[in-house]
């Protein structure tokens, strides 16, 4: 028995996604999509090009959701925009090991800049402002937070690269500087901030 890809295409519009040609197309702009079977889109998303999309991956919901350019989302990678928007810039890291950002209440905006990683289980809600160069490593929930941008972990003076959270934990109505990290487990608290340099002395 064959594929009805009329009947799964009619599923995918009815929740508000892509059809499969739809999804495919994407190619057209050089994305990589690896399984179009399992890479849902919504309508409401704008997607650059050279983004690479690994089998289940979910970007959709009600809100606008706009994503950059050469992003790389992992599988188990989800952006919903519900009643709030998202805003992805380029050269970003979503997974490995899952990732989620949830614009989950009215007029809330996730703005995430470029050159970022966030891995291992982060999870973005209500609003967020994630500056360039920013990092966040583990099943952090973060909420209402902002961290400034700098450098991309690539930079050679850890001081100077965009702000880290990582563990595992809560962390909600922070606000990092440039340079600096928490390492949390449990409730991530400003008292706990240090320069990235306590982890990461500067190359030499």
């Amino acid at each position: 028995m064959g594929i009805d890809f009329d009947a799964l295409d009619r599923i995918r519009t009815g929740q508000g996604y892509l059809t499969l040609a739809e999804t495919l197309a994407l190619a057209e702009r050089n994305n990589a999509v690896l399984d179009p079977f399992s890479l849902l889109i919504g309508r409401g998303v704008t997607i650059g090009s050279g983004n690479m999309f690994y089998p289940n991956v979910m970007i959709g919901g009600e809100g606008a959701i706009t994503i950059g350019d050469r992003n790389t989302f992992h599988s188990g990678s989800a952006l919903f925009a519900a009643g709030g928007r998202i805003v992805v810039g380029s050269h970003n890291q979503f997974g490995e090991g899952g990732f989620t950002a949830k614009a989950d209440r009215a007029g809330a905006t996730i703005e995430i800049g470029d050159h970022g990683r966030y891995v291992g289980g982060a999870a973005i809600y209500g609003a967020a402002r994630l500056g360039s160069g920013t990092q966040i490593f583990g099943a952090v929930a973060v909420q209402d937070c902002v961290l400034a941008a700098g450098g991309s972990y690539q930079e050679p003076d850890p001081d100077a690269r965009g702000a880290v959270l990582k563990g595992v934990g809560r962390a909600r109505h922070l606000s990092l500087a440039t340079g600096q990290v928490i390492q949390g487990n449990g409730v991530f608290d400003m008292k706990d901030v240090k320069l990235q340099s306590f982890y990461h002395p500067a190359v030499k």
